[in-house]
């Protein structure tokens, strides 16, 4: 099968799920962050867990999902308590989990170690270790090589250890089978709707009932404290006008890295493979051989029949299929000897025989693209690009400390620093000190940012905020133009919307009251008068009525038929719905069942993950040592 010898390599891809391996409650290993971050926000296994190690946990949990959701991401779902404490829970899990690695000597050997690195990119085509690869690799992800190796290997354990941890649960398939069952089972309801629309002219409101809604939900109507604020920003789009980059500079960027530019020659290349192999007898050898030298006398005959005669001759069942066809040669992609014919040959040039492990070849090449260099022009946007981005980042590093020591030794104003660094100062009004989701990721919408803003020296002395780090290569400072507390939207401002809130609520519970009423004299009846047609419900299927009905209905205790269920149904009214039957389908789907025992397992796989992970905290002895801890924020 000489097609299935070609080296597909994967490459970032794999290194990158290694990196980002999705375990349930920790996140990527921090073996980087040895920083001391102050006063310890939580204690495993004797050792502190920094403020600098919590926020670099919070960044890495945004980086993380910031690449998987693409343009899905939103930052607001990160910009919470919960999920700040969330990437604490599993900081301390890690720390607890790495303890118990390292209690047990959990590792990976070097063996397995080198056999992973060979497979995942990190090979060169003689099939030796490919150092410099490794060293690119690393240095992408913030490391020296040795960092890098370890990195890898902790991940390689801990994935070893959850995948031992996943393939143990398993649930009985009697369980299995009812749960199944359960899921597939059919279920006829029909049904009769008490709108809403109904009831409201029966409703009757009165201002106390106003007056009293108004007072009991008072948070309802509150407006927080605002404040008006003037800030500036320095970020890579801010200093963009201010680099330049020559043509000059261009020049010699391509005259340097030309091979970037470069595409390789391109050889295509069909083959006829007669097979033999190493301990074949000699007579087996010979025949082979000859067999080989007939079907190069009848290609040479009639070369143009190439194809059609690989079809009928050729052993490779890879490639004979398709008239022998080999694809664009990848070097190291063939045994040595096939490799060599290929690049020996002119376009349309048929070989002689050619004997490698596999057997004999008879090799042509059908087409050969020359090697070609992009010229300059054409690739000068791409490098001008290139070398703006390096020289703004260069830029904003040199900028960095001349805007933050500038906004702070020159506190009443934010013109000094605007004027120096020739930036905007811009305005934003109606911020309160929690991100607002409608401003989205806006440099003035972030938290550390509008903790600032907030802290008294702002507020109350209207001094320049700290330059603050709202966002990767991003800083802000602003000012507090003007503040208002907090306060309450008048009765009279809300009153119109109360009463239409009311006025539904109240049509809502007379819609019950009228339905509870007739569902228990269907109860009584057990006849069907009132209700619609007959509609057949499962978990499997899309619902045919309401959800929140649907719900209900298929969780009804069915012992005794007809049963009745009475459902209120938010926005529309009251729902009444009577079961009339219940079946199984008559073939189960054998798909599906599988599908969900894998699931179920799966489920308790993770549930042990969690068990496990809980008991080697307790074993670690982890606790937050600050009831402030998820309150606190990191630069984004």
């Amino acid at each position: 099968m000489f097609e299935y010898i070609r080296t597909h390599k994967r490459f970032m891809q794999v290194v990158l799920a290694l990196l980002i391996l999705p375990f349930m409650v920790f996140g990527v290993n921090g073996l980087a962050d040895k920083g001391n971050g102050g006063d310890g926000v939580a204690e495993v296994d004797g050792n502190k867990i920094t403020q600098l190690e919590w926020d670099n946990a919070q960044r890495r949990q945004i980086d993380r999902y910031r690449q998987r959701m693409g343009a899905q991401f939103d930052q607001r779902m990160f910009d919470t308590p919960e999920a700040k404490r969330m990437a604490l829970d599993s900081l301390i899990a890690e720390k607890a989990l790495n303890a118990e690695l390292a209690r047990d000597k959990l590792s990976v050997s070097d063996a397995a170690f080198d056999k992973w690195i060979l497979a995942n990119g990190f090979a060169q085509p003689d099939g030796k270790f490919d150092a410099e690869q490794f060293k690119t690799v690393a240095a992408s992800q913030g490391m020296n090589p040795k960092q890098f190796e370890q990195r890898l290997r902790h991940d390689m354990a801990l994935q070893h250890l959850n995948g031992s941890l996943m393939q143990s649960a398993f649930a009985p398939r009697t369980v299995a089978g009812r749960l199944s069952d359960i899921q597939e089972q059919e279920r006829e309801v029909q049904e009769q709707i008490l709108p809403i629309a109904d009831f409201v002219s029966q409703v009757k409101l009165t201002d106390e009932m106003v007056k009293a809604y108004y007072e009991k939900n008072a948070a309802m109507f509150a407006i927080p404290e605002h404040v008006k604020a003037e800030y500036v920003v320095l970020n890579p789009a801010a200093i963009e006008s201010q680099v330049a980059v020559s043509d000059a500079e261009i020049a010699d960027f391509y005259g340097k890295n030309t091979a970037r530019f470069t595409t390789p020659e391109q050889r295509k290349s069909s083959h006829i493979l007669i097979t033999t192999k190493k301990d074949d007898p000699a007579p087996a050898q010979a025949a082979a051989k000859a067999k080989a030298e007939a079907v190069l006398a009848d290609v040479r005959k009639n070369p143009a029949d190439f194809a059609k005669i690989a079809k009928a001759q050729s052993q490779d069942p890879g490639s004979a299929e398709v008239g022998g066809d080999l694809g664009v040669l990848e070097k190291g992609a063939f045994v040595k000897p096939v490799e060599d014919a290929i690049l020996g040959l002119k376009q349309g040039e048929i070989s002689g025989l050619v004997q490698s492990e596999f057997g004999y070849h008879i090799i042509t090449v059908t087409d050969i693209k020359p090697a070609r260099t992009q010229t300059l022009d054409e690739v000068k946007p791409k490098i001008l690009a290139e070398l703006k981005q390096q020289k703004m980042g260069k830029k904003y590093s040199e900028l960095a400390e001349t805007f933050t020591n500038t906004v702070y030794e020159q506190s009443d104003s934010l013109k000094p620093v605007a004027d120096k660094l020739k930036l905007k100062i811009e305005t934003a009004e109606g911020l309160s000190r929690t991100p607002s989701p409608a401003l989205g990721a806006a440099p003035f919408n972030s938290e550390k940012f509008l903790k600032a803003l907030f802290s008294d020296d702002a507020l109350k002395n209207k001094r320049n905020t700290e330059a603050v780090e709202a966002a990767p290569s991003t800083l802000i400072a602003g000012r507090v133009i003007e503040f208002k507390p907090a306060a309450k939207r008048p009765l009279a401002e809300v009153d119109a919307a109360i009463r239409q809130r009311l006025t539904a609520e109240e049509a809502v519970k007379l819609a019950r009251k009228a339905g509870e009423a007739k569902l228990a004299a269907a109860k009584a009846s057990g006849d069907a008068a009132g209700f619609g047609e007959v509609k057949t419900l499962s978990r499997t299927k899309q619902p045919t009525i309401a959800p929140a009905a649907a719900r209900d209905v298929l969780k009804a205790d069915v012992s005794k038929l007809p049963a009745y269920v009475g459902v209120e149904l938010p926005g529309q009214g009251y729902g009444l719905y009577r079961i009339g039957k219940v079946s199984m389908p008559a073939a189960p789907d054998v798909a599906r069942r599988k599908s969900e025992q894998q699931q179920i397992d799966q489920m308790l796989g993770e549930q042990g993950m969690v068990t496990y992970i809980e008991l080697i905290k307790q074993k670690a002895k982890a606790k937050v040592l600050t009831a402030a801890a998820p309150v606190e924020a990191p630069a984004k």
